[in-house]
């Protein structure tokens, strides 16, 4: 499975015929359900550093120290709520990783953090492209991330939907927003998390206008560190995937866009 391991410091480690490092805390120990956070950087004492910065507050983590670690880890589970992730890595780098969990039905929808030194714009734009929800650069305070990391958290929690309002119709377009699919008639579209959670916000909201900033806030989130140019780059991108019915998001000149609020099947 490759650089995988296990960063508490507080548990006895063992190894496994596949080389991860797992904590055993005792047989009869009852352990609780705890958000998983998967911590993908080859710096291994930085790492340390955040895993014990998070299991102070009540979270588990992992570690991967190359991306195909990272890629097998989160895909055969257990799957992680979150992920940190660095960008410049031995084998793939970060964004290549994080293009590959977008595609994989089980990490489709896990929030992705990237935390690396790379911080020049044009970096946290193809992140924000792949479906990161958040860019933190190095140096940073671990306390900030945390909370950064429990906003992400609660702001998924709350976007699913109850199962009895999990599908949304509008003339040719499908959502099923449990399951983080999209149709144009019978055709799925393939979005990133980032253009899914876009699109839906935007159809939940039909017939209201979204700014730029009331996008960034509650598709990227209030620590996403982007210009509003960023939301014209996916609203242009998530346009040309949905075709035709691209022009169910309209734009409205000097303010934002706004999901059309008439169905033409209605009556």
């Amino acid at each position: 499975m490759g650089s995988l391991l296990s960063l508490d410091r507080n548990r006895s480690a063992t190894v496994s015929s596949q080389g991860a490092v797992s904590m055993a805390s005792g047989p009869t120990e009852v352990i609780e359900h705890k958000p998983l956070i998967l911590i993908v950087d080859d710096e291994i004492e930085l790492a340390r550093t955040v895993a014990y910065g998070f299991e102070q507050e009540g979270f588990a983590t992992r570690h991967a120290a190359t991306g195909k670690a990272a890629v097998d880890a989160a895909i055969e589970g257990p799957t992680p709520d979150l992920i940190l992730l660095d960008q410049m890595l031995p084998d793939l780098n970060g964004t290549e990783v994080c293009r590959e969990l977008r595609r994989h039905p089980n990490t489709r929808a896990v929030p992705i953090v990237f935390l690396t030194a790379r911080d020049n714009e044009i970096d946290r734009v193809v992140a924000f492209e792949l479906g990161a929800d958040d860019y933190v650069a190095k140096p940073f305070s671990v306390r900030e991330l945390t909370l950064r990391v429990r906003a992400l958290l609660r702001r998924a929690k709350a976007t699913k939907l109850p199962p009895t309002n999990a599908e949304q119709n509008f003339e040719r377009l499908r959502i099923d927003a449990e399951a983080h699919q999209v149709w144009i008639d019978e055709a799925e579209v393939s979005l990133t998390a980032l253009e899914f959670r876009l699109l839906h916000t935007l159809l939940s909201r039909r017939g209201r206008v979204q700014t730029r900033s009331q996008l960034l806030e509650d598709v990227w989130g209030v620590h996403a560190d982007v210009t509003t140019r960023t939301v014209d780059t996916h609203v242009k991108r998530l346009r040309e995937k949905l075709g035709e019915a691209g022009s169910y998001v309209e734009t409205i000149r000097g303010v934002g866009y706004r999901f059309r609020s008439k169905n033409t099947l209605e009556r």
